[in-house]
């Protein structure tokens, strides 16, 4: 049901923008229904460019589940760039879905994908193009049910007054629930937009599962004097107290992939076929936010990868299949798979790629294994090069395995390494700073012995950002000032031109750290931020940081109070209400080993080296932090 007069209006404008095919829709297996034909209409928003969403493997996931229903039109819309924004306003063009042309405002419900807090302004930006009030309190019946889920859910509060309802854990199930219940209390009538939106969270605990359902408008917090969280209070009793994360009730390997997936119309940031073959992870790494959510541990079978990975093949002609996981290398069935995805597709010329590849024995037999296929670089994940701080992190690594993996490698056509380190992490020390230089160093001169060159290796450095639902989440993220004088210690260690050090930017990831660990007052910043300009904030050409600082200023936050702060166990979190998998206790057990831990670690360097071991002590404490009016512009 194509809304031609719309469309027409969009063309008219796409000479003036970039990458106008984005815009366009018409895509290869993109889906488009007779909205008369049906009984809901969605729109998946991607809360960032179409070539990042495009990217996503989970929304093409539950657009393909939706849309074999026959009941719903499912469709999608990103948000424009900067051009597009500005062209779209002055013409008075709303934002639209690609399938169709239909606004927004539209819809029976939006929902977006929350996949990187500093995306938030994004969403407001969407809605407003979109013609839907910004606040639910704003939203008559006439207006979509707005909805988010993904990992940014797991902190739902500084969202709450945008969103009518949180959707924690897999959508698989509980998207088409919420859909059809949603529909049918529209059909009904008779009822409030509120009252509706209580009966839908309501309802979710009547059809078997735990209340994964949160609608933050019947909630209410109360604050101690001090400013803490004293309680999250239900303002009805017919709504849940307690909000927990769903979770597939059927095989995972039941669970549909997205045969045919979309082919975009541009070039996009992963030009190639997604296959998740595990979800979660079997490891328990302490600052690993996503091994948290997506427990269980659940695998598909070597054959229905085999055979989604060659339908969707047949079905795009993409040159690539990547293997998804948060740990490919611990599927069980690895060695099997790989030798079977070689023998599938190395004939098609067709390249298989591991995203994510744990350091284990594994990794010294992969290069082997798919020999003949073209390779990009080596992409491994050690987080951290010490033995003593892999134990206090929790995550199993040996470097021997690492360096012969990289060996092997090399030897069998691979021209780089790139490895994925954290700083900033709790009771992290000068030593563990030199460990990332010494470990990089050594694979490029392991290409060397095995080249006659050095290895191309990058070291990209990530600011750790204690997450929701983490041992750490009781810790304080570090400081600017110790952020950038680690990024520079690293710059300052590097020998060897071929090694590059990348440091994530340490801007974006202090406003990270607030939209990650805020309350529902941190609401307010992200509602300023936006009226004063911040827009795709993931991008470094679009991000400009001096607004949210000068929004924090304006609205007297305290920004050290909410990132910085090293909060009592005792605390109750403005996330606590959202019970997601092991829970509390758990995270607190975890969290007082890691302090035992800590102490281990800081008398180990007290005795071996009091002058230079200990990098935090050499930085102010989280106590004596500037107050945000320091900010850099």
């Amino acid at each position: 049901m194509l809304n031609r007069q719309l469309k027409e209006a969009v063309i008219r404008i796409l000479p003036r923008v970039q990458k106008p095919a984005q815009y366009i829709g018409g895509e290869l297996n993109s889906v488009v229904k007779d909205h008369r034909q049906v009984r809901g209409r969605i729109c998946l928003s991607f809360a960032d460019t179409y070539t990042l969403g495009m990217s996503h493997h989970g929304l093409q996931v539950l657009y393909s589940i939706l849309n074999k229903d026959p009941q719903w039109a499912c469709e999608r819309a990103f948000m424009p760039w900067l051009d597009m924004e500005t062209e779209m306003r002055q013409a008075g063009i709303p934002l639209y879905s690609l399938e169709t042309f239909t606004p927004l405002r539209d819809f029976d419900i939006v929902g977006f994908s929350l996949q990187y807090e500093v995306c938030y302004t994004n969403i407001l930006t969407m809605l407003d193009l979109g013609g839907i009030p910004l606040f639910s309190k704003d939203r008559t019946l006439a207006d979509p049910l707005v909805i988010c889920g993904g990992p940014g859910a797991q902190n739902p509060e500084v969202l709450a007054p945008f969103v009518d309802v949180f959707v924690i854990g897999d959508g698989e199930e509980s998207l088409p629930w919420l859909v059809d219940k949603w529909i049918t209390l529209k059909e009904q009538g008779g009822k409030s937009r509120s009252d509706m939106i209580a009966e839908l969270v309501a309802s979710v605990a009547d059809a078997g599962w735990l209340p994964w359902a949160y609608a933050p408008q019947f909630y209410e917090p109360k604050y101690h004097a001090d400013g803490t969280l004293a309680a999250m209070q239900r303002t009805r009793s017919d709504v849940p107290q307690e909000i927990f994360a769903c979770i597939i009730r059927r095989d995972f390997d039941q669970i549909p992939l997205p045969i045919p997936p979309i082919v975009p119309n541009v070039e996009t940031t992963h030009d190639r076929i997604p296959i998740e073959i595990m979800r979660g992870c079997p490891w328990q790494c302490r600052f690993c936010q996503s091994t948290v959510i997506k427990r269980p541990l659940r695998i598909r079978s070597v054959d229905t990868i085999v055979n989604a990975a060659l339908q969707s093949y047949l079905a795009t002609g993409y040159d690539e299949v990547s293997l998804l996981s948060l740990s490919s290398s611990d599927y069980p069935y690895f060695e099997e798979l790989v030798q079977k995805m070689h023998e599938v597709f190395n004939p098609l010329g067709v390249n298989v790629s591991f995203p994510s590849l744990r350091v284990n024995h594994q990794l010294r037999t992969l290069p082997r294994l798919i020999k003949g296929v073209r390779q990009h670089g080596l992409t491994l994940a050690p987080e951290v090069a010490r033995d003593d701080m892999r134990e206090q992190i929790r995550k199993p690594v040996r470097n021997e395995d690492l360096y012969e993996g990289c060996r092997e490698a090399f030897l069998n056509g691979w021209k780089g390494v790139k490895l994925y380190f954290m700083v900033g992490l709790p009771g992290e020390r000068r030593i563990d700073l030199d460990g990332i230089v010494e470990m990089s160093e050594t694979i490029a001169r392991i290409g060397k012995e095995v080249r006659g060159r050095y290895a191309e290796v990058t070291a990209s450095v990530s600011n750790f950002v204690p997450k929701p639902h983490t041992p750490y989440q009781w810790n304080g993220m570090q400081t600017r000032e110790y952020l950038e004088w680690a990024g520079e210690y690293l710059r300052r260690r590097r020998r060897i031109r071929s090694m590059r050090i990348k440091q994530h930017d340490i801007e974006r990831s202090l406003l990270e750290g607030i939209l990650t660990r805020g309350d529902r007052r941190v609401a307010p910043l992200i509602y300023e931020a936006w009226c004063r300009g911040a827009r795709l904030d993931a991008w470094d050409e679009c991000f400009r940081p001096q607004i949210w600082w000068q929004a924090l200023n304006h609205l007297g936050l305290d920004f050290a109070w909410y990132v910085h702060r090293n909060r009592p166990i005792s605390e109750v979190l403005p996330w606590d209400h959202i019970n997601v998998k092991k829970g509390r206790e758990y995270l607190e057990k975890e969290q007082k080993r890691s302090l035992l831990q800590l102490e281990v670690l800081a008398a180990a360097v007290s005795e071996t080296n009091q002058s230079d071991g200990n990098a935090l002590g050499q930085m102010e404490s989280a106590d004596k932090l500037p107050h945000p009016s320091a900010c850099r512009a």
